[in-house]
């Protein structure tokens, strides 16, 4: 489900009285798309419809709307420039109404960006995971290792579909994927992240495919794969090292952020 459709569930249950205030109509150049949507509580905020002072009027006048009595829907055009004096120059309707349960209907949850197959539950995989929990992604997490999921006690929490599973042949889960799935290999071992590896190539069908490790460990791995008479367009469609170039560090959680920039801009190109 959508994260901030899951805010807005828990706080129709909690009874918290709030404003689903939503881009009716994008016009120019406004800061978010037709369909964006915010809550605005009495003292709550959920999500955003772009910042600056277009947000700040929206949260005004939703809670003179929670405050004033006058709670019937309707909507509110903003000029962003003459009005707002906001350099967009464009124009934004936002419509506003009082949370209901019918909003959570009506409420679509948006397709995932891709399908994950994240092998490896060790410092690097939990913070990659951790750095798309708030996207609409699939994540399948998987680890021989049981443990590596239970040592860490803080849960996962955000938009994303994340599913942990603990197998012994892990590699067998490569042909559960769908056809275009993602893959990450950054297991424990490097045995394990060549037969990994191996069963992706082999397959064929993936819309990337990153392996943690050096160029050094490249060379190898492409050279084994050459060995065993893998397709040589399909080795080189390998992602190794993985993360955009650029960035520098080697923290666990620098690593996740150029990660998942290269996820991004991967699908942001088909």
């Amino acid at each position: 489900m959508d994260a901030l459709k899951a805010t807005a569930a828990r706080w129709l249950e909690s009874g918290i009285a709030s404003v689903v205030v939503e881009v009716a109509d994008a016009r120019g150049s406004a800061p978010r798309d037709a369909g964006t949507r915010m809550l605005v509580g009495p003292e709550e905020l959920a999500g955003t419809i772009g910042g600056g002072h277009l947000e700040l009027k929206a949260i005004e006048h939703a809670r003179q709307m929670l405050t004033g009595g006058d709670r019937q829907p309707q909507t509110v055009d903003y000029p962003l420039g003459p009005a707002l004096g906001q350099c967009c120059g464009g124009a934004v309707s936002l419509s506003f109404a009082p949370l209901a349960s019918e909003h959570l209907t009506a409420w679509p949850d948006p397709p995932p960006l891709f399908h994950l197959q994240l092998y490896g539950a060790g410092h690097v995989g939990r913070a990659i995971v951790q750095a798309l929990a708030p996207l609409p992604v699939v994540i399948e997490w998987i680890d021989e290792r049981e443990a590596e999921f239970a040592r860490f006690a803080a849960p996962i929490a955000g938009a994303a579909d994340i599913r942990a599973v603990c197998v012994d042949a892990v590699e067998a889960e490569v042909k559960l994927a769908p056809a275009g799935a993602y893959y990450l290999v950054l297991t424990h071992e490097h045995d394990l992240d060549l037969r990994i590896t191996e069963a992706i190539l082999r397959r064929g069908d993936f819309g990337f495919l990153g392996l943690i490790g050096s160029k050094t460990k490249r060379q190898r791995f492409f050279h084994r794969f050459e060995q065993r008479g893998i397709d040589a367009g399909a080795i080189a469609r390998i992602t190794c090292p993985i993360g955009i170039p650029g960035i520098a560090g080697k923290q666990p959680e620098v690593i996740a952020v150029a990660v998942a920039a290269q996820l991004l801009q991967q699908c942001g190109n088909h």
